[in-house]
């Protein structure tokens, strides 16, 4: 692949990606803010409770502002730079990883990316709302979170690359088979020696958890599906008027042959 198609990808992976973070926004302002909201107010109750006088911190930024100048910012610089990587990622995977066309590749790409960057991760380590945590192991936390979507990333290149070894001798179908229970196998190993971490209380509400992480995991859902449909579509008719073009221009030279 030529440094011209490259940049040309990588144009269109940030343009899907600001794409897919309009839309995860949307997500996130009607189904996410309400429950940090909820969890906030859940928190402030518990300290004027325990604390009686205690005094009101100084906000730097302002909720309203967090939550929608703030949210939309953050959201949208996350979608081009995920679109970004993504876009280089797809460059080194395309035609590496079977034989499918650049939809279908972006497809398989984000859905594959959706499954190691962020489910099994989250299945281990998922996510909790303001109220819920000790400030003290947040740095704790997050080391075993990277380390854990770490593990989850080499894992799947693993089985990518166990599977087409297996192919030759298992066939495409049983490969892709074995292929994926190593890699349920080694991510349940995974889960199984890394430490846990809990630290939501017991007075906090389960319905209001449990909504939180429901948002958090459609945020990702839409995110990466919207992506690779943008994505794949952009990239769709980039490269296959090309393909044509070149299958067309052999066939002459074929032809001219004879």
């Amino acid at each position: 692949m030529n440094s011209a198609t490259v940049r040309n990808l990588l144009v269109r992976g940030m343009l899907a990606g600001l794409g897919a973070g309009l839309l995860a926004l949307v997500v996130a302002y009607l189904l996410g803010e309400p429950r940090v909201d909820a969890a906030i107010s859940l928190e402030e109750g518990h300290s004027h409770g325990a604390g009686g006088g205690h005094e009101h911190e100084v906000e730097v930024v302002s909720r309203g502002l967090q939550s929608t100048a703030g949210l939309a910012t953050g959201v949208l610089v996350y979608g081009v730079a995920f679109g970004g990587i993504l876009a280089l990622a797809y460059c080194f995977a395309l035609g590496r990883v079977g034989r499918f066309g650049p939809r279908a590749t972006a497809a398989l790409m984000a859905a594959s990316g959706l499954v190691a960057v962020y489910l099994v991760p989250f299945f281990k380590y998922p996510a909790n709302p303001p109220a819920v945590g000790d400030p003290d192991t947040i740095g704790k936390r997050t080391a075993l979170y990277g380390l854990m979507m770490l593990l989850s990333v080499l894992l799947a290149i693993a089985t990518v690359i166990a599977g087409k070894r297996l192919a030759p001798v298992l066939g495409n179908w049983w490969a892709t088979v074995v292929a994926l229970a190593g890699f349920g196998v080694a991510v349940g190993l995974a889960y199984a020696f890394l430490p846990s971490v809990n630290e939501v209380g017991h007075d906090f509400p389960a319905t209001l958890l449990w909504q939180f992480r429901v948002s958090s995991v459609s945020i990702q859902l839409v995110l990466w599906t919207a992506f690779g449909l943008l994505f794949g579509e952009l990239a769709q008719r980039l490269l296959a008027p090309a393909a044509r073009s070149a299958r067309q221009q052999g066939a002459k030279a074929a032809a001219s042959a004879v």
